[in-house]
C-alpha cells in the first residue's frame, strides 16, 4: 500500500539536530543537502561508507539514499545495494518552481518568476525507466517527493541556446508538500484510473490522467517491467494492457 505523508508545515524551518557540518558535503547542490537535513531524525548517520558506497542517510537497517536526477547513474549502486541491505531511494519532483534569475557575479537577483511547469507523481516515470524491475526486490523502496523549489538561474553566457547562454547554477528546497512511499509493485496501481477500459491502450491512459502520451508509454513499459501490467493484445498498432492477470508483487 501507499503510504502518503501530508506535510502541514515546511520542515525546513524545523531543526532536526543534523550535523552542520555534514550538510552539503561531497559537493553536493542545495536541494540535496536540503532533502537530507528534511530526511535526519535523532539517531540517524550521514556520509557513512557501506560496502564501499557513500550512504546519504543510514538509519538503523535502512539505507536512505537521495537522488534529484538520473537514476541510470546510481543502477549499479542500488543493484549491489540491495542484495544485502533494505535500500530507499528518495526523488523529488517540483510541483511548483520559482525560476530566480541573477546577474553574471552570482549576487544580484534581477528577477523572481513563478513556472508554467508543474509536476506530478507521473514524472517520475521519466527516470524509473533505468530501474523498473528493482520495486521487485523486497529491500528496495521508493519514496516520491512532491516540493515547491527554486531554480537559480545566472547570466554567466555558458547556459543552454534554450535558456538563451542562462545557466542552470543551483535548486533550493522551499517546502516539501507531501511524499508517497512505494515499497512494491502492487501500490503503483493506485497511478491508474478505476474507470480505464481494460484492456487498455497507453493512448487511454494518458487520456485517463491527463498526461501526454510519450509519457503514459514510459509509464507503460514501467509498469510491465515490474509485473503490474501485462501485454495482452493489440488494437491497431496500440498495444493492450492489464492489471487482471497480474499479482503486481513479482520477486
Amino acid at each position: 500500500m501507499v503510504i502518503s505523508k501530508q506535510k502541514e508545515e515546511n520542515k525546513l524551518s524545523k531543526s532536526k539536530g543534523a550535523p552542520n557540518h555534514l550538510i552539503g558535503t561531497l559537493g553536493e547542490k542545495s536541494l540535496h543537502a536540503a532533502l537530507k537535513e528534511w530526511h535526519f531524525q535523532p539517531g540517524d548517520s550521514m556520509e557513512e561508507m557501506v560496502d564501499g558506497f557513500h550512504i546519504d542517510i543510514v538509519r538503523y537497517q535502512l539505507l536512505i539514499e537521495i537522488q534529484t536526477t538520473n537514476f541510470s547513474s546510481i543502477k549499479d549502486k542500488l543493484n549491489t545495494l540491495t542484495k544485502k541491505h533494505h535500500v530507499r531511494l528518495v526523488f523529488p519532483i517540483a510541483k511548483e518552481k520559482w525560476i530566480v534569475r541573477l546577474t553574471e557575479d552570482g549576487i544580484t537577483q534581477l528577477s523572481r518568476r513563478k513556472s508554467p511547469k508543474k509536476g506530478n507523481l507521473f514524472h517520475l516515470f521519466e527516470e524509473l525507466v533505468s530501474i523498473p524491475s528493482l520495486i521487485k526486490n523486497q529491500n528496495f523502496s521508493l519514496e516520491v517527493l512532491l516540493i515547491r523549489e527554486e531554480e537559480i538561474r545566472r547570466d554567466d553566457g555558458l547556459g543552454s541556446w534554450r535558456r538563451k547562454g542562462w545557466s542552470i547554477v543551483d535548486n533550493r528546497l522551499l517546502e516539501v508538500v507531501n511524499s508517497n512511499i512505494f515499497k512494491k509493485s502492487s501500490d503503483f496501481l493506485m497511478l491508474i484510473p478505476p474507470n480505464l477500459p481494460d484492456p487498455f491502450s497507453t493512448q487511454e491512459l494518458a487520456e485517463g490522467i491527463n498526461q501526454p502520451r510519450w509519457l503514459t508509454q514510459k509509464m507503460a513499459y514501467c509498469l510491465r517491467k515490474m509485473g503490474t501490467i501485462e501485454k495482452v493484445g493489440k488494437n491497431g498498432n496500440s498495444i493492450l494492457y492489464s492489471t487482471s492477470n497480474t499479482s503486481g508483487d513479482i520477486d
